[in-house]
């Protein structure tokens, strides 16, 4: 028995036609998604082998076409392009007059809320921002683990039940970003997402250079014990010489660093001096002992410079990501980093806005029966109590989870 509850049958959005704009990661999975709840796919755009290939797995048996005929055919169509191909896209959809009256026109990047859709919405389209919160791989793993992935919703008003509905119908759990406040949200993902991958790739090379065989393993179990404890505890969590006001302990790791990786230094003293600065602020840190570590912490940059948080924005940049150790592209699970949220992620940029088409990504394997599709479990939810969950769809049977790899 679904422990949520489902949306009501005067809630749920009617059943859509529903158009790709763009065949990348993201837009074949959610249009797969909102298949399993009762809307029907129509159409997809996209050129190159990979996006064929996808639109072939996840959604079997779906004409692709260009983007114009995309529009002609769907009622909600999903426009899955980077963030920076984005407003050409929508200018030249109005221009040309495929934009129709009445017509849901759904994107899902995290920067945008729908004032970049404003040249359709003069031509009567009905605009709505669902960015979900996750990475994506172009399998129908994607489809499983849209099952809980939080949604940053801004539509109008009068749009906003129908915006939630169709994230609940997804398995998603919308949640309401101010048109104002979606760059500050989309750069919170970014810090948590994208550069949290930067400091486990440079951790694992580092620990490659002490000579550990198994950096992955090595970090596995600290990390995640570290990221549930912040996501529960926040600042209190936090542990570490930093934190205890160890300046030995700190000027001894900012010493290795110099001789081992150099390009590593500026980075460790950035996120030393936030780590402190937060310690102090929530009392974790000794006011006695935040005085020593502060002076290691302003001590010579890499270049020979002051290391203060000015001349550190002017050093050198953080190193590459180390070969052999992948991260996880903006969206962890992804193979190709893109940059990220627009980037975020894998949805496929048009070679014009008129025109839109897809860069071409690496494809991975998709274990999908192409005569159906993908299915996806119902989602658990929180321990927290109950949340609206998509409504069960006699198509969305619960098939063995895929591998995770890390979103968002």
């Amino acid at each position: 028995m679904n422990p949520h509850p489902s949306l009501e049958a005067q809630d749920r959005p009617a059943r859509l036609t529903v158009g790709v704009v763009g065949a990348g990661r993201v837009g074949p999975a959610l249009a797969a998604s909102l298949q399993l709840a009762g809307h029907r796919p129509v159409a997809v755009s996209g050129v190159s082998d990979a996006s064929v290939r996808r639109a072939a797995d996840l959604l079997p048996g779906v004409p692709l076409v260009p983007p114009a005929e995309v529009l002609a055919r769907a009622d909600l169509v999903l426009l899955t392009v980077p963030d920076d191909a984005l407003a050409d896209l929508v200018h030249g959809l109005a221009e040309t007059g495929a934009v129709r009256p009445g017509q849901l026109l759904v994107h899902t990047s995290g920067r945008f809320g729908t004032t970049v859709l404003e040249p359709a919405t003069r031509a009567g389209a009905l605009p709505l921002a669902l960015h979900p919160a996750m990475t994506f791989t172009g399998t129908s793993v994607d489809v499983q683990r849209l099952a809980g992935c939080a949604f940053g919703v801004t539509a109008p008003e009068e749009l906003r039940m129908a915006a939630e509905a169709l994230v609940i119908e997804m398995g998603g759990e919308p949640e309401w970003i101010a048109e104002s406040a979606r760059p500050l949200y989309h750069a919170a993902l970014s810090i948590g997402a994208n550069y949290l991958v930067t400091l486990v790739a440079q951790a694992m090379e580092l620990l490659t250079k002490a000579g550990v065989r198994a950096p992955d393993r090595m970090l596995g179990p600290l990390l995640g014990a570290a990221l549930d404890n912040a996501l529960r505890s926040g600042d209190a969590a936090l542990t570490g010489p930093v934190a205890r006001g160890d300046a030995g302990t700190v000027a001894a790791h900012v010493a290795e660093l110099r001789k081992h990786a150099p390009q590593a230094v500026a980075g460790y003293l950035a996120m030393a001096r936030t780590t402190a600065d937060r310690a102090l602020t929530h009392g974790l840190l000794k006011p006695e002992l935040a005085a020593e570590l502060l002076d290691v912490l302003a001590g010579p940059a890499p270049d020979g410079g002051a290391a203060g948080p000015a001349a550190s924005s002017g050093g050198q940049a953080p190193s590459d990501p180390p070969s052999g150790t992948e991260g996880e592209a903006e969206a962890q699970g992804d193979p190709e980093p893109e940059g990220e949220e627009g980037g975020e992620w894998d949805r496929d940029r048009p070679e014009r806005a008129e025109r839109p088409t897809d860069a071409d990504h690496p494809d991975q394997s998709v274990d999908t029966d192409p005569a159906s599709g993908p299915t996806r479990p119902e989602s658990t939810g929180p321990s927290e109590g109950p949340r609206p969950t998509r409504p069960d769809s006699p198509d969305s049977a619960s098939p063995d989870l895929g591998p995770h790899g890390g979103d968002a």
